[in-house]
């Protein structure tokens, strides 16, 4: 029942996660201000948005073991994408307060002439790594599925692996919901990375079944003639339909 009731919340919080974050940047934003300017609403403030970080977080920590066997349906790209993961929504929203109270507790110093440079140098690392998990959370989308061949990007960088390139995709046996999907290709040069990609040679399968993306990349590699149609809600029926043992299924027709 509890598990029902975080997936159901955890899709509603995927479904609306621009929503959701800019609500909590407001949030944050409002508590960076009662920190630095009143610091005695500040501290009403301060358990309350703890309790918070820490629901959220721990929502977070939950949300990492819930890996669905779908792919959303993009036809405007077209594509077949990895579902977008709650948890990195849930993680944003954590880290969101105590880097607020950072930055609030840095106005306050500043405002009393007692800021130094170390405060400052020490308040970056917040602000880059809430930026970072704010920009993965609003993105979603993982791993994309196209005409074309398959690309997985973040914040930093991406991959982009071409048919062409004949991809095989395998999880390791005896892996329980691993984190990763390795490659291997017939033909690396044709492997494209640019920037600092997250993996060389692997795909993240932190928000999606990795059997089942396995056995999506090898039919798209042994079927050459259904390329041309991903990204379509006919060719989504179909691959489910053509796809062995697939467990876990849900929303199938699902725009996130």
């Amino acid at each position: 029942m509890v598990t029902g009731m975080i997936g159901k919340l955890s899709t509603a919080t995927v479904r609306h996660r621009s929503v959701v974050l800019i609500l909590g940047l407001l949030v944050a934003g409002m508590n960076a201000a009662a920190v630095g300017f009143a610091p005695s609403l500040g501290q009403v403030l301060f358990f309350p948005l703890v309790f918070l970080a820490l629901t959220v977080l721990v929502l977070a920590i939950i949300g990492i073991g819930i890996r669905p066997a779908y792919f959303v349906v993009l036809p405007q790209m077209p594509a077949f994408a990895t579902p977008a993961p709650a948890w990195k929504v849930f993680l944003a929203l954590g880290f969101l307060g105590p880097a607020s109270a950072s930055i609030g507790a840095l106005v306050r110093s500043t405002r009393a002439g007692i800021a130094s440079t170390s405060d400052v140098v020490l308040g970056i690392p917040w602000l880059v790594l809430v930026a970072l998990l704010f920009v993965e959370a609003w993105r979603g989308h993982g791993a994309q599925l196209s005409p074309h061949g398959i690309r997985q990007s973040w914040v930093l960088g991406s991959l982009t692996v071409p048919w062409e390139a004949l991809p095989a995709a395998q999880v390791r046996p005896g892996a329980d919901r691993p984190s990763r999907l390795r490659m291997d290709f017939a033909k690396p040069q044709m492997v494209r990375r640019r920037g600092v990609p997250w993996s060389r040679n692997a795909l993240r399968t932190d928000n999606v079944d990795a059997r089942f993306l396995a056995a999506a990349i090898r039919h798209y590699v042994c079927h050459p003639e259904h390329r041309a149609a991903i990204g379509s809600q006919a060719e989504y029926r179909r691959l489910l339909a053509e796809l062995p043992d697939r467990d876990g299924g849900q929303d199938e027709g699902n725009h996130l």
